[in-house]
């Protein structure tokens, strides 16, 4: 699908402005807001967040100073990876640390249990058909669009499984189909983040995102016209990523028995190798001291917004997409001559607008629903 779509999804693309970029961004910010924990306005909050963190640096349309507090090492702007692996990485540690760290007894316990690795039977593939259906194809959708990446996919396919799959009511007890739909969604949803990253330059999640700055690094700028001036290095990209699948399943079966070894040394001394895996690959990025103290900084962010479960994805993904919808916003501010309602006069523009919107208020119409029917129906609420 991957191969399918990137040309015709780039031919489109030809014929797209700046509106419609911005849109296609708007529309990718917004879902993950919709798709994000149960609480639209900590999302909200979260996104809001990363989008400030992106303005950080000099305005890349007019050369102005914003946030940067006469700091010379801000005025590059905060790399959104240190925004990632300081909340994710150090942020996680940090919530492990105030629950009190498993004891080194039940980290061993837990280890040394006897397991064997096998691969699935054909019957036990054929009774999961529809699961594993329905996690690659959710993958692939939510992989296009822009920010969404694996772990939203993982969840929505989740999601979908325990309303409409079969063997519903024992997800979460073990029952392999949670595992097939998220894995499969999550699988999925690289090739499906690949296709807007070659055919409109956009990363369809943080690991395209960092694909990007690859590219950009040796002077390929991916989008429409790679197809035609680079259509080797097209290629070479749709090769590694079947080679990859392969290497993936290769490596988990012959790995999965070593790696749990991990499992048998302490919480603890695990944690401290994160904390300084995470710092030297902070150090390493651009060799600067002060990426450390940033990357401590969003720990404690991290750290902050577990407590108050305020969800992280927004957060990262807006500091991942903001310069990109900056950008293309203030290039048809330019080219349009202030006139917003540009992307509601075009046609591509004003459908994706419209969806984003909708998906937007989607869960506040849902939210207002059920708290009428519990205000109806109270004996049914104090029941459940």
């Amino acid at each position: 699908m991957m191969v399918a779509m990137a040309e015709p999804v780039a031919r489109v693309a030809l014929s797209f402005s700046s509106p419609e970029f911005f849109a296609i961004l708007f529309f990718g910010l917004i879902s993950v807001v919709a798709l994000s924990g149960d609480s639209v306005v900590n999302a909200l909050v979260s996104l809001c967040m990363g989008l400030l963190i992106a303005t950080v640096g000099v305005d890349a349309i007019y050369g102005a100073e914003r946030f940067a507090f006469e700091q010379p090492f801000l005025l590059d702007g905060i790399e959104f990876l240190l925004v990632m692996v300081g909340a994710y990485g150090i942020g996680e540690v940090l919530t492990r640390l105030r629950a009190g760290f498993a004891s080194e007894a039940g980290a061993a316990g837990d280890g040394q249990a006897r397991f064997r690795t096998a691969l699935p039977r054909w019957a036990e593939i054929a009774r999961m058909k529809f699961t594993l259906l329905r996690g690659t194809l959710t993958g692939v959708v939510v992989g296009i669009v822009p920010g969404a990446g694996a772990t939203v996919s993982a969840f929505v396919a989740y999601g979908l499984e325990s309303q409409y799959g079969a063997n519903r009511k024992q997800l979460g007890t073990g029952a392999p189909e949670g595992i097939v739909a998220a894995k499969s969604a999550a699988t999925a949803s690289v090739g499906g983040a690949l296709v807007p990253l070659l055919a409109m330059g956009i990363p369809g999640s943080g690991a395209t995102a960092i694909i990007l700055a690859a590219f950009l690094l040796h002077g390929i700028q991916p989008g429409p016209q790679v197809f035609v001036s680079s259509t080797g290095l097209v290629y070479t990209v749709f090769a590694a990523v079947f080679l990859s699948i392969i290497g993936m399943c290769v490596l988990g079966y012959f790995a999965i028995k070593p790696l749990c070894k991990v499992l048998d040394a302490p919480e603890a001394i695990v944690s401290a190798f994160v904390v300084v895996f995470c710092f030297v690959g902070a150090f390493a990025a651009r060799n600067s001291l002060s990426d450390l103290y940033v990357i401590s900084a969003f720990g404690l962010v991290g750290y902050l917004f577990e407590r108050f479960r305020f969800p992280i994805a927004p957060l990262v993904l807006g500091t991942i997409l903001g310069p990109l919808a900056e950008t293309n916003f203030m290039t048809m501010m330019v080219s349009f001559d202030n006139d917003w309602t540009v992307l509601f006069r075009r046609p591509i523009s004003a459908a994706v607008m419209l969806l984003a919107l909708a998906g937007l208020l989607w869960p506040l119409v849902r939210a207002v629903q059920q708290k009428r029917r519990n205000a109806r129906f109270p004996e049914r609420t104090r029941q459940a």
